[in-house]
């Protein structure tokens, strides 16, 4: 807790300093989907010297967005995690959802993805324009020397530039032997407009490197019910049994990890024909507005994505079982993947609607050159050519949206790879809320890592794998006023990839399909609040995917401004899932893998005591969790892999207004 206290020990002699607080009105609406405002229109008068208006934007998406300062989520808002998500046991360990989501992208994939919730990437890139420079800071201590730091910085050098970078660490060794992760992840964006508002250029860079231990489970789960093993480090784990780790925030060492490094620099640049006026706000103001009309954009894109696994001690019994590898002893478990791809996109874009960004048509064409590299100086290179077209029409008054897209790869390693999706959405009134249908069609070749992997023992191939199919349909329902959130989704499989067994791949044979309710709903009597998330999901047809019946997340929670400056929540949080078969994990590929012996449940659901707090510029979460552990043995996430026994959190997020 020595951290912990510095940190306090800074707030507390530096806060008068930066004490800049946010006009933020109280708590967001419900659940992840709660947005606090918090900034005030700079157009009034006589605003205070710590006002701020600050707004962000995703790549090529015209819709703004607002930052959320509600203490409402602490996974989705705070560590950037959803809910729904399911660990291996420890924070920044291999991750996937519970509610089942399939990868509908077409093109090349290499399939490393296990560890992708973590990492910052172009499509969460975020470009910001503010009236002020902001800064914020983020420092969270758990049990068992568990830290993560995010720093986080944002200014414009003038009206026309803006530039931000975000930096998070995540360091934590885990409750159970050679579990431990260590994460750094890096990301620069910039956004440049000329003075004429004709010229527009983004910038966004990223490096996320990634470490994660691989223990392979423990090796019983019977000693989870032993008094010898309440030291939980104490229990014997598939891999790394023998090791004895060094924790440190700087400098862990871990016996056996996967490790991913992914970089990618992206550059955007349009140019803009239209139509500009000067307004005149009143005699002494004006300003110039630009209504582009049609627009040129180039888009370069380099992107490298490395994969590694090292076991420099193979335990004897493990590999020959899973893996048919022969032991030898003093042999060492390595393997490596890199692949670089360099992409240039040229779209042409008209707007019909004078003034409307969110009204448009653009068609494009993209060039993709992929180059591979394996152990042994093994290495393949490919072209692919990708048209792609998009309708877009969010009316002005943003009753309406409406939205097609389509890509085909016409020329190349994918060829024949396709997606269409078509997007309606209507916003009906206050009472009914905003509701939409989503239909979407991926065709796509399965991923690299089913058809080929290698390493310094062994390779295997499967080349018999055709294109996968997946139709999404989907209703969606967003009810501000009732506070409800409804989503429905209907999918259909075709020729779906999975893995067999740690080292063998497949496809199902015939059509399957999926369904999905998700519901979420915030109940609220005086100051009480009930934050309710419900799951339903069921397979239809003989489908290689497991998936629980039920999952559900309840928060109950107290809420209160008090003091004026203080807003407070505190209460239970819970969640479970139905028993079902959980994928498995096999190590050496970094993949989940289909399984059908084992089913994986709940004794009784993860319990979390909570209290959750802002002061002005200062939010703090205070968390005791899983304290269903006083009370029955470990839950588990997959099989041999029990979730942490009961810690206590505590994090802190503190903004800064320059």
């Amino acid at each position: 807790m020595r951290h912990l206290f510095i940190i306090l020990g800074l707030l507390v002699t530096g806060g008068s300093q930066v004490m800049a607080q946010f006009n933020t009105g109280g708590f967001g609406n419900f659940g992840a989907g709660g947005n606090t405002r918090m900034q005030r229109d700079t157009s009034q008068r006589n605003l205070g010297p710590d006002t701020l208006t600050l707004k962000y934007h995703y790549l090529n998406d015209p819709v703004q967005h607002r930052l959320d300062s509600s203490v409402i989520d602490f996974t989705g808002n705070y560590l950037g995690v959803p809910a729904s998500y399911v660990t291996l046991g420890n924070t920044g360990s291999a991750a996937r959802n519970i509610i089942f989501t399939p990868r509908m992208q077409a093109g090349f994939d290499e399939g490393f993805h296990a560890y992708d919730v973590y990492g910052f990437s172009h499509e969460n890139a975020r470009f910001y324009n503010t009236t002020r420079p902001y800064s914020e800071l983020q420092y969270l201590i758990g049990a068992k020397q568990e830290q993560v730091i995010g720093v986080s910085h944002t200014q414009n050098r003038n009206q026309y530039f803006n530039f931000s970078f975000d930096y998070r660490k995540i360091n934590a060794p885990g409750y159970f032997r050679t579990q431990n992760t260590n994460h750094d992840l890096y990301r620069v964006t910039a956004n440049y407009k000329s003075k004429n508002l004709r010229y527009h250029a983004y910038l966004s860079y990223y490096y996320n490197k990634i470490n994660g231990g691989e223990n392979g489970g423990i090796r019983d789960a019977s000693y989870l019910d032993s008094s010898r093993y309440s030291n939980r480090r104490t229990i014997d784990v598939n891999l790394g049994n023998e090791e004895v780790p060094t924790y440190a925030f700087f400098g862990t060492t871990i016996a056996v990890k996967s490790t991913y490094q992914q970089r990618g620099i992206l550059l955007e640049q349009q140019y803009d024909w239209g139509k500009g006026d000067t307004v005149h706000v009143n005699d002494t103001t004006q300003y110039y507005k630009f209504d582009p009309v049609f627009r040129v954009q180039y888009t370069f894109k380099s992107q490298s994505n490395t994969y590694e696994f090292t076991d420099n001690d193979p335990d004897q019994e493990y590999y020959p079982l899973h893996y048919d590898i022969v032991y030898k002893a003093n042999d060492t478990i390595h393997a490596r993947q890199q692949w670089r791809t360099l992409s240039n996109d040229l779209s042409l874009i008209q707007f019909p609607v004078r003034g409307n960004l969110a009204h448009f048509i653009n068609l494009g064409a993209r060039f993709d050159h992929t180059r591979g590299e394996f152990p042994d100086n093994v290495s393949q290179q490919f072209n692919n050519l990708a048209l792609h077209g998009e309708y877009r029409n969010k009316t002005r008054n943003e009753r309406w949206d409406f939205s097609a897209k389509g890509e085909f790869y016409a020329v190349g390693r994918n060829l024949g790879d396709y997606s269409v999706s078509g997007m309606l959405s209507r916003y009906l009134n206050e009472t009914l809320g905003n509701v939409s249908l989503l239909f979407r069609n991926v065709n796509r070749e399965p991923s690299y890592v089913y058809k080929f992997f290698s390493y310094n023992r062994d390779s295997w191939y499967n080349t018999d794998l055709g294109k996968e199919n997946i139709t999404q349909l989907q209703f969606s329902a967003d009810n501000k006023k009732l506070k409800y959130n409804l989503v429905a989704n209907y999918y259909i499989y075709n020729q779906y990839t999975y893995f067999t067994d740690y080292m063998h791949s497949a496809q199902a044979s015939g059509l399957f399909n999926l369904l999905q309710v998700i519901f979420s709903k915030h109940f609220r009597v005086k100051h009480w609040n009930w934050y309710a998330d419900i799951a339903f999901q069921q397979v239809h047809g003989n489908g290689p995917v497991n998936v629980p019946t039920i999952w559900t997340r309840h928060r109950i929670a107290y809420e209160n401004r008090l003091f004026n400056n203080l807003n407070l929540m505190t209460g239970i949080e819970a969640r479970y899932n139905t028993d079902y078969y959980a994928d498995d994990y096999s190590p050496l590929q970094g993949q989940f893998v289909y399984q059908n012996t084992q089913k994986v449940g709940y004794n009784l659901p993860d319990l979390t005591a909570f209290l959750h707090f802002r002061i002005k510029s200062l939010s703090a979460y205070i968390r005791a969790e899983n304290l269903n552990t006083f009370l029955a043995t470990n839950n588990f996430a997959a099989p041999l892999y029990p979730l942490n026994d009961f810690g206590i959190r505590v994090g802190l997020r503190w903004w800064f207004i320059n």
